[in-house]
């Protein structure tokens, strides 16, 4: 198993390298009638693109979205949707001094354990420029998770380091460049930037995501649950080292009389199980976060090995992230539509017809 798709219904295979030609995948299992034009994609792809602020990579890409097939006069046909983005502003040459060389904390070592042979450039296949096709085939699912159940996805970054918002405001996450939503703190995360971008370290970040409108029943027990899949979903992100459910670990220090989530005919009470009971979405907002690991690419020498096994020193230059969570947003969101699609076709293959002998209870889907 090569494992480059991910999902059962819909499913989503992606290709290439970060220094290669190009870019792209195949979303495989999208039902017809969705318009769907190459314009749909910017938002989102710029949104998640490196070069927009000074805080980021400085590598330029236009991602400009090709449909190459599965769309018919601007609507999707059932078919394989396979789009296709080229690479314009690759410079490999700034790793020609690392091409015998292993990195700390990349996937050098373990990919050419695994395959005998790796691409040094850009990192190759496990560079985070392949997110850029995971967040356009999250358009698509986006698209219609909002116009045939009205399901908004949206994320923010909760965390840099050691700081944290002091208010939550969801208005102000896209009026910065940090989707951060306390927006006084905003100059206080570009001092912490420049400071670190200056000092040639990185740092982690902490990406919160959540999905408003989720109707219960979605999810399939017991080896198909909605949580399980929404963390191996966003496991799978470049650099992504931890996923919570809900309270998550906070749910370690919590009573069982704190942790349940108390039920009224007038709705729930709390959320700490974060919108997914036994598996099976409740109709609460789905809540996630997603810890993010500093970037590795550092101009700060570090020890390590070559090819050849002998101890050595490496210095990474190039265009790199100072702190890949701050373009992370996006990539979350499209992962969580994504999986939400996908359990959504899946359930309606499969119970169409149930009528649920449960009451409705209230969870805050507004």
């Amino acid at each position: 198993m090569s494992d480059n798709s991910f999902g059962r219904l819909l499913r989503v295979t992606t290709f290439g390298e970060s220094h290669g030609p190009a870019i792209g995948c195949v979303v495989d299992g999208c039902p017809p009638g969705i318009a769907l034009a190459p314009g749909d994609f910017a938002h989102d792809l710029s949104r998640r693109a490196t070069g927009k602020t000074r805080h980021t990579s400085q590598r330029h890409e236009a991602d400009e979205v090709e449909i190459l097939s599965g769309v018919f006069e601007g609507r999707t046909t059932g078919t394989p949707i396979a789009l296709l983005v080229r690479n314009t502003d690759a410079r490999s040459k700034d790793y020609a001094n690392i091409a015998s060389q292993f990195r700390p904390g990349h996937a050098d070592y373990t990919y050419l354990h695994k395959y005998g042979i790796r691409d040094p450039r850009g990192g190759g296949r496990s560079s985070a420029r392949e997110t850029t096709m995971r967040v356009a085939a999250g358009v698509i699912a986006r698209k219609w998770l909002a116009e045939r159940h009205g399901i908004r996805v949206r994320a923010c970054v909760s965390q840099v380091a050691d700081l944290r918002p002091r208010g939550f405001d969801w208005d102000a996450v896209e009026a910065n460049p940090f989707f951060w939503p306390d927006a006084s703190q905003v100059p206080e995360l570009e001092t912490f930037m420049d400071a670190l971008r200056k000092s040639g370290d990185s740092a982690g970040a902490r990406v919160h995501v959540q999905a408003l409108g989720v109707p219960p029943g979605w999810g399939e027990p017991v080896y198909g649950k909605l949580d399980a899949e929404i963390a191996a979903g966003m496991m799978s992100i470049n650099a992504v080292k931890g996923v919570e459910i809900g309270a998550g670990f906070a749910s370690v220090a919590q009573k069982g009389s704190e942790h349940r989530d108390l039920m009224s005919p007038d709705g729930f009470a709390s959320n700490h199980a974060g919108g997914i009971l036994g598996g099976i979405s409740s109709g609460q907002p789905i809540e996630v976060s997603v810890a993010f690991k500093p970037t590795s690419s550092l101009r700060l020498p570090g020890a390590t090995v070559d090819t050849a096994g002998q101890a050595t020193q490496v210095v990474t230059t190039g265009r790199h992230d100072p702190c890949v969570g701050l373009r992370a947003p996006p990539i979350c969101e499209a992962m969580l539509a994504l999986v939400l699609m996908d359990h959504a076709l899946r359930h309606r293959a499969q119970n169409a017809d149930v009528v649920s002998l449960a009451p409705t209870v209230p969870g805050g889907r507004g």
